[in-house]
């Protein structure tokens, strides 16, 4: 008999046919893969789904019983068209098969068995129209005995149109039982202390359990293997990067003349954050840090002082920004900190796609020579022709707007330069540990003194269309104070939905009805704004039209900015009172978090209106709803997670090992996790190349990936 192992490929298993099908539906190509692929739920052939819960246009999967089964001519056709109507006790349905009339031999009435199909409806009625199904009495199944069989449960698994459940089951019989050598990831003593099973007897009863008593056993450990392997591949990582070498860059003069000229005394975190990170500029290895803070806490004063702690021995930094207008920002505030002295010193330089040939040509030659020690740009940093004298310092700002690839290509400028991420956008402990578990994590939660707060409010206007009204003014009252105002909307032009590079996190296809045109179309026409002066900001406006508004916005020269999410980062005017978000429904809860951060930033109180017509009690509306309760990112953060689910908060980006979790939970399975990352730092702080645990590097090597482990060291 023909075995297997976990990296054989799949057509030598199950098959030229099966294997291309498998590969079509799930991009699957080992038996590993297959054997990662597990069912979702588990039918009792005891049981009989209630048809009539059923929804209409959903692939489905069911078990039911053949009550009756005839055949009748087609019309204008040839052939007969076969009826069978199949029912749970509570309800029955019809199934459909156009020119297959010897199918009536099989489904006989009484006969019971498992259907799948995407549910339609006829004349009120509803029916699967060609569904997949397999019969409960066939051969095998006719060995057992009647109470064995009732009792033993039918895994489904995901499936597609063109691969059925069934189908999935049929590969993974073929290969289970032939299946030799499976690793242990799991260290013998800590698996017996968790009561987990061996890896081989877990893949069989999650595959094929004889009973349901079987399953959760079974999910328990393999879902520890999904978070003992995740842990120890991302703590290995950390230990790889600190096998490299770096040059330390110790602090000096420039960090000293910077800090004797703040205007203001370092919060409790901005000090103990700057202390880690200059420690790690020292260290014998790369620093690899992410600092989360809310917006506003000071992360990037955290990271110019790193870059004058670099700029002290002569290297450069380059900070990576998502927009130009974020970019442009970057450029002055930092000047203007560093001052008259040092701002000429250290030549803060700006380079973006959109500056014309010339300046470019001059910033590009500023770069290359070492002149300019501190450089900020958006993607135009990643061209070829953009060259370092001595990168020493790479600053990633709102990471999550980047690629691992785009951040690998500015970290190669360099030889293994430091890199200091930062995100606006808090990261619950549990995400931390999955997605960024390869880096060092800090966090800035204290607040600099002196900010008047901001006070948020959802206007409901599909319950209270007067409230539209009074959103604008509202408005208007802001501005009469001396006070400015954004005004934010999902898209460019509603008319034609067309959005901007920075698009919002939407969920629903509903058809957008407030852009940027529409918006700054109502108030040229409104008669509270016949003097305020109204604006426009979007994306794809040439990258000096964009700066000089923002400019004339922070100058105060513009009352009310009506603009895409182009405004979600970075944007400082502390004058800014009021931010009106039209159909927030639309945006994810980080994203208003972010936007509503634009305001509320100097002495003048803070003001956010979140304009919505979606329904009470909808996601879309809870969402909404959980950012005007509360300022708290970090607790949003965790609603996020809730709401959203782990799969769209780990997103791509981070490459497959982290968002191709299986059974893992981050939410739900925190502690074990927690559990899981502190066993892989003891064994690996004794062996952290793994040669005392082969069935761990086996395992590290099957489920995570040559092009997903090059994705985590470019992290």
């Amino acid at each position: 008999m023909a075995s297997y192992s976990l990296d054989t490929p799949l057509h030598e298993a199950v098959g030229d046919n099966l294997a291309k099908g498998l590969k079509r539906a799930f991009h699957m190509t080992t038996v590993g893969e297959l054997l990662g692929h597990y069912p979702r739920r588990y039918a009792n052939r005891g049981e009989l789904t209630h048809i009539a819960a059923l929804p209409v246009g959903e692939l489905v999967t069911i078990v039911a019983e053949v009550r009756s089964a005839s055949t009748r001519p087609m019309r204008g056709r040839r052939g007969e068209l076969v009826e069978v109507v199949i029912g749970d006790g509570e309800g029955t349905m019809s199934l459909t098969f156009f020119g297959q009339s010897w199918r009536v031999k099989d489904l006989t009435a009484g006969r019971q068995g498992i259907f799948s199909g995407k549910v339609g409806e006829y004349r009120g009625q509803k029916q699967l129209t060609h569904p997949d199904y397999q019969l409960f009495d066939d051969e095998g199944t006719a060995r057992l005995t009647a109470e064995a069989w009732r009792n033993r449960p039918i895994p489904i698994y995901p499936a597609t149109s063109t691969f059925s459940s069934w189908q999935v089951k049929k590969c993974v019989d073929l290969v289970l039982p032939a299946l030799t050598g499976v690793p242990e990831p799991l260290p013998d003593a800590f698996r017996a202390a968790q009561g987990l099973l061996d890896a081989r007897t877990a893949l069989t009863r999650i595959h094929d359990p004889e009973s349901f008593d079987q399953i959760d056993p079974a999910r328990e450990t393999l879902r520890m293997h999904e978070a003992f392997v995740l842990q120890a591949a991302l703590l290995q990582q950390r230990h790889f990067v600190r096998m490299m070498s770096a040059t330390a860059r110790p602090p000096g003069d420039l960090l000293a003349r910077f800090d004797a000229r703040l205007p203001f005394e370092r919060t409790p975190d901005q000090l103990s954050v700057g202390d880690r990170v200059a420690a790690d500029l020292v260290a014998p290895w790369p620093m690899n840090r992410l600092v989360q803070g809310e917006v506003g806490s000071g992360k990037t004063l955290v990271a110019l002082r790193a870059m004058l702690q670099v700029a002290q021995s002569g290297g450069q930094s380059a900070l990576i920004a998502p927009t130009e207008v974020l970019a442009a920002q970057h450029v002055r505030s930092m000047a203007r900190m560093l001052g008259p002295e040092l701002a000429p010193e250290l030549m803060p330089t700006l380079l973006t796609g959109q500056l014309g040939a010339a300046e470019r040509r001059r910033a590009a030659l500023r770069v290359a020579s070492g002149q300019s020690r501190i450089v900020v740009g958006t993607h135009a940093l990643l061209s070829e022709s953009t060259t370092f004298a001595d990168l020493g310092l790479v600053v990633v700002d709102e990471q999550h707007r980047f690629g691992v690839d785009q951040r690998e290509t500015l970290r190669a400028k360099g030889s293994s330069p430091h890199v200091l991420v930062l995100t606006a956008t808090p990261i619950p402990r549990t995400v931390a540990m999955t997605v960024f578990g390869d880096l060092d994590v800090s966090t800035i939660r204290t607040m600099p003194g002196g900010r008047a707060g901001i006070s948020s409010f959802v206007a409901p206007v599909g319950e209270k269309p007067a409230w539209f009204a009074r959103v604008w003014e509202r408005v208007a009252e802001e501005v009469r104070l001396g006070r400015q105002a954004f005004v934010v909307c999902p898209a460019i032009d509603a008319a034609t939905d067309a959005t901007d590079e920075e698009s919002p996190e939407t969920e629903e296809p509903a058809r957008t009805r407030w852009g940027v045109v529409q918006a700054a179309a109502l108030l040229s026409g409104h008669p509270d704004y016949r003097d305020i002066r109204v604006e426009i900001l979007h994306g794809k406006m040439p990258g000096d039209e964009k700066d000089a508004v923002m400019q004339a916005f922070a100058r105060g020269d513009i009352d009310v900015l009506v603009a895409t999410t182009v405004v979600e980062v970075g944007v400082d005017v502390p004058n800014a009172s009021t931010m009106v978000i039209l159909e927030a429904d639309r945006f994810g809860v980080s994203q208003l978090h972010q936007l509503r951060g634009r305001v509320g930033r100097g002495s003048v109180p803070g003001l956010c209106l979140l304009v919505t017509e979606a329904d009470p009690f909808t996601p879309a509306r809870q969402r909404v709803e959980a950012v005007a309760a509360t300022t708290d990112g970090f607790e949003l953060a965790e609603v996020d997670l809730e709401l959203r689910g782990e799969g769209d908060v780990l997103g791509d980006a981070q490459s497959g090992v982290r968002s191709s979790l299986r059974l893992l939970r981050v939410v739900a399975d925190a502690d074990l996790i927690a559990t899981a990352r502190a066993e892989a730092e003891r064994l690996l702080a004794d062996d952290p190349t793994l040669d005392g645990a082969p069935g761990l590097a086996a395992a590290i090597a099957g489920r995570v990936s040559q092009r997903e482990r090059a994705a985590l060291a470019k992290n």
